[in-house]
């Protein structure tokens, strides 16, 4: 079977789960660069997830980071928010966040250390009541 074939009927596709590059089809004299490129980022959200209920990993001038913030605040909910430049700026560190997570977009919402999406979805949470439940 070709290659792309071979991909594109892969099992965990069909569970759901994201594509990530097996280790095994990494050439060992590159994997240390590609598990450390821009690590500190990375385990600076991994420390926030861990000590807050709820974070918000946003940047600057994007309106959607500033409205999942709105949200929380009308809802009374406290959040730890960390933000990492503009658009033009700091949008290498934040590459490696949207590697990390999967997630393309700011804000990343995070509820108790699992990754909810972005101001629309935590919206959504906030309206059904399941993000009170999520934190109760």
């Amino acid at each position: 079977m070709h290659h792309a074939a071979a991909r594109r009927h892969r099992p965990e596709y069909a569970r759901g789960m994201r594509p990530v590059l097996d280790e095994a089809r990494i050439h060992p004299a590159i994997r240390d660069k590609v598990a450390t490129n821009r690590i500190d980022i990375v385990r600076e959200v991994e420390a926030a997830v861990d000590g807050n209920a709820v974070v918000v990993v946003g940047m600057g001038i994007n309106p959607f980071p500033r409205r999942a913030r709105r949200l929380l605040d009308e809802a009374g909910i406290a959040y730890k928010y960390l933000g990492y430049g503009s658009y033009l700026g700091d949008w290498r560190r934040r590459t490696a966040l949207k590697m990390w997570t999967g997630w393309q977009t700011f804000p990343m919402v995070f509820v108790k250390g699992v990754l909810v999406g972005g101001a629309s979805d935590l919206e959504k949470l906030l309206q059904s009541g399941e993000l009170r439940k999520m934190i109760a």
